[in-house]
């Protein structure tokens, strides 16, 4: 049994999904044991404490540099035995010290079909905006794993979303959350905690 930290900034809708998922026993080989938020106050807290996880805030201001800021992090998920990472709307970039610690246990999912609309500067509306800006006719998820690269690192699992007529940056991300995140997010995280666990 893998014990997995889900890192949040927000409302934690990924994170409920996962706590949804692994409530109806669809993710035998793992167990959320910890959400780290990054900074204090957010709904996403409120979720792990109805759901009986202990969590913790790890806040990047908080830190003289980056690297601080990854030590601290990599502190706090070792102090909890974490085996696998998931970023469910962490608005943090990992440094290299935190990727290396969970090389290829690091989840992220991304509200486009990479390798469209992603990488540096693309997250949260924005994706949503340049995708209708671009007039493409459909768009989606992805999960992958966490590498150097920005959004680069192998694609674990993707599902595509239509764009309907008078889509608004708005209605496309609740569509794609719905659709494809809410669903790829928890399947992706109980592929790789079988396969760490049969390892």
């Amino acid at each position: 049994m893998k014990n997995i930290a889900v890192l949040v900034s927000g409302g934690g809708t990924n994170l409920q999904a996962i706590l949804d998922a692994e409530a109806r026993g669809e993710n035998p080989h793992g167990k959320v044991t910890l959400v780290v938020a990054s900074k204090p106050g957010v709904y996403a807290l409120e979720r792990a404490a109805a759901a009986g996880v202990e969590s913790a805030v790890v806040r990047r201001r908080d830190y003289a540099d980056s690297e601080a800021f990854d030590a601290a992090l990599v502190r706090v998920l070792q102090e909890h035995s974490i085996d696998v990472v998931v970023l469910a709307g962490f608005l943090s970039v990992l440094g290299p010290s935190v990727i290396e610690a969970y090389r290829d246990r690091i989840l992220n999912v991304h509200p486009s079909l990479i390798p469209s609309f992603c990488g540096p500067g693309f997250y949260g509306l924005r994706v949503h905006e340049a995708a209708l800006a671009r007039g493409v006719k459909v768009t989606g998820a992805t999960v992958h794993l966490v590498n150097e690269e920005c959004d680069g690192g192998p694609i674990l699992l993707q599902k595509a979303v239509d764009i309907l007529p008078g889509d608004t940056p708005e209605t496309l991300q609740k569509r794609v959350m719905v659709e494809a995140e809410w669903q790829l997010l928890p399947k992706a995280l109980a592929m790789v905690c079988e396969q760490l666990d049969n390892a």
